[in-house]
């Protein structure tokens, strides 16, 4: 059973005990991200994440790394567009330590200098070795062509704006954007509640809200363009965009079933025509991206330069003919059932529970229980799934980043 605890500085924490297992995993979720970061700020949320393992008055950045892995634990941290992340795993005996260690990284990073200087260039690197993964970097594009705003910033940062980091930027930043009430604890494993509790509240009820805080308002608007970067490498990578459906919409399950069944699985339609029938691509797929108030619909192709021209046929082709035909009821049947094992197997871990209760809470200020999810996706209907794809697959929409050999491609095979 999962429970809530809301503290008096207004930090959130959420917890599920797991008895029969011996770890936990803890993760502290921030409301903070790219997407709330000015244009001269970009990256510097990732820069924060990085500088928080480099050390703290009684803790060096080896000894951070050292005594977790010691003990055989995991610590780790990742920033999002709209959240950054701080976990551990550990053996349920070894609790204590975990939680040491993260609050001591979490409140008194040091950000010395020297240290500022050795991480940028190791973001740069970062920064660099994207460069050289065009299947990566496309989706990126994609996203950077189609958002008006800091959505579509990269998480990364730029060169330009990295080297603008300075010890008293990242911790103004810190302080006006790491909040109690817009940070979420979420916690699973084997514990008792009080205990654990207990435990917490001594470490976070202490940290007080900044009269600092800084709430950016969104405005965010897709608008659907081409961009084309020319590689000299062996594939062209495609990435065709749709608007899709915003975080929390009621709409999500049955995206969730619109994409398995289009380009979300290895039986998916445009899997088995594009690789299976026709040998044109090695990796093929289509994926939802859900934030506040907007989202987008991915396709994504890599071909010979080649190919390009029939793959896209053949994407347009699968999407007109689910627009033409819709889906079946066996279909949707079968796809419900693939839905809902993938699901629950995601949730045999202690780290898939943490992270999907410590998402939920932090972005949706709500935690749907295991069978509520299982019975929101029984209830999505064949009307359900013909409405959005009316919505989602208008091609006067659609929008196109490529990355690759194409400059001696026709130029009509990126505006439809």
């Amino acid at each position: 059973m999962i429970q809530k605890k809301i503290l008096s500085n207004g930090l959130t924490i959420v917890a599920e005990r797991i008895p029969f297992v011996h770890s936990i995993t803890m993760g502290i979720w921030v409301g903070n991200g790219s997407r709330y970061e000015t244009k001269k700020e970009n990256g510097i949320s990732h820069f924060i994440e990085h500088m928080l393992f480099k050390g703290t008055p009684t803790r060096t950045s080896r000894d951070i790394a050292t005594q977790l892995d010691s003990i055989g634990g995991q610590i780790n941290a990742f920033t999002a567009k709209e959240c950054t992340c701080y976990y551990t795993r550990t053996l349920d005996t070894h609790f204590d330590l975990a939680l040491d260690v993260l609050s001591d990284m979490f409140f008194h990073s040091i950000f010395k200098e020297e240290d500022i200087i050795k991480e940028r260039g190791v973001i740069l690197e970062e920064i660099n070795m994207y460069e050289d993964a065009p299947e990566e970097q496309v989706h990126d594009l994609l996203q950077t062509m189609v958002w008006n705003d800091s959505l579509g910033y990269s998480i990364l940062g730029t060169q330009e704006t990295l080297e603008t980091f300075q010890q008293k930027e990242l911790k103004t930043y810190m302080q006006q954007h790491y909040q109690p009430n817009n940070t979420v604890i979420a916690i699973v494993g084997n514990f008792e509640y009080e205990e654990i509790y207990e435990k917490l509240e001594e470490v976070f009820e202490v940290w007080e809200n900044s009269p600092y805080h800084r709430i950016p308002s969104f405005d965010t608007i897709y608008t659907p363009n081409v961009i084309k970067k020319e590689k000299d490498i062996e594939q062209v990578h495609l990435c065709l965009g749709f608007p899709g459906i915003p975080l929390g919409s009621k709409k999500i399950y049955a995206l969730s079933i619109l994409n398995t069944i289009l380009g979300g699985s290895m039986s998916s339609r445009l899997f088995q025509t594009i690789r299976e029938e026709y040998g044109l691509a090695y990796s093929v797929y289509s994926y939802p991206s859900n934030y506040k108030n907007i989202g987008l619909f991915t396709i994504y192709a890599g071909m010979n330069p080649n190919q390009t021209q029939k793959v896209m046929d053949l994407i347009i082709r699968e999407i007109q003919t689910v627009k033409k035909n819709l889906i079946a009821q066996e279909e949707l049947n079968q796809t419900k059932e693939q839905l809902k094992s993938n699901y629950m197997m995601g949730l045999e871990s202690t780290s898939g529970r943490m992270s999907s209760i410590g998402r939920s809470q932090l972005l949706l200020d709500h935690i749907q229980t295991p069978d509520e999810i299982i019975q929101k996706i029984d209830g999505v209907v064949l009307d359900d799934i013909e409405a959005l794809i009316y919505e989602i697959f208008d091609f006067k929409k659609m929008s196109l980043a490529a990355v690759g050999n194409i400059a001696h491609l026709n130029d009509s095979i990126f505006h439809r």
